[in-house]
């Protein structure tokens, strides 16, 4: 998948589910909820129950979606998610390895930064867009805008700290999507299995940022 698709999809759904399932039934349960409530975009971390088997059964059984990884910190972790049929790729740190490894085999990588040193240099080793995490810790929305003037033609996405309340303000502020993981995931609600109200605020979700 090209950079340039890869940001369309984006644009179009402004937002990523972030699943950490600690059991590949519960996390297939997880993806299945918020694509029920309209989202599009779906990440499974690399340290999931059994994650690359997940990620292809979830490719098989949500061809509407994109299903992609994260927390990945190596090239071998990163090979490994590619050949599990990962779309897109999450780092929670820059590793120019892995930017290169990526590219070579034309698969999207986000890697994580947080100043603006870090930012850059992402984006001139070829991330195909920078993860700002954690961005509550820094001023949350109020940074990224922040960031703007001088750095608005790379496209970010904040994590650590999205809300299903304040994921707006982070578009406003200039992101191109918001990643969100317990914020859509209470604890509560996923041992329950009340996956009808997870698929509810997925749908809440992706009408606040239409």
């Amino acid at each position: 998948m090209s950079n340039q698709v890869w940001l369309s999809q984006l644009r179009k759904n402004r937002a990523i589910a972030v699943i950490r399932a600690p059991k590949i039934e519960i996390g297939e349960k997880m993806a299945m909820a918020v694509a029920s409530g309209g989202m599009q975009l779906i990440e499974i971390t690399w340290t999931s129950d059994r994650a690359a088997e997940l990620i292809a059964k979830l490719r098989m059984k949500l061809p509407d979606c994109l299903i992609g990884t994260g927390t990945l910190f190596n090239v071998q972790q990163l090979q490994d998610a590619i050949a599990a049929g990962a779309q897109f790729l999450f780092s929670p740190h820059i590793d120019i390895d892995m930017i290169h490894a990526a590219i070579a085999k034309d698969v999207p990588i986000i890697p994580g930064a947080l100043t603006p040193t870090e930012i850059v240099t992402a984006w001139h080793q070829g991330a195909s867009c920078v993860k700002v995490f954690p961005v509550q810790a820094v001023g949350g929305a109020t940074y990224i805008k922040s960031l703007q003037a001088p750095l608005g033609h790379i496209p970010l996405i904040p994590t650590g700290g999205v809300s299903l309340e304040n994921a707006s303000e982070f578009i406003q502020a200039g992101a191109i999507a918001v990643g969100l993981s317990s914020e859509l995931f209470p604890k509560k609600l996923v041992e329950a299995e009340n996956w009808q109200a997870i698929a509810q605020s997925a749908s809440n979700l992706m009408q606040h940022l239409a």
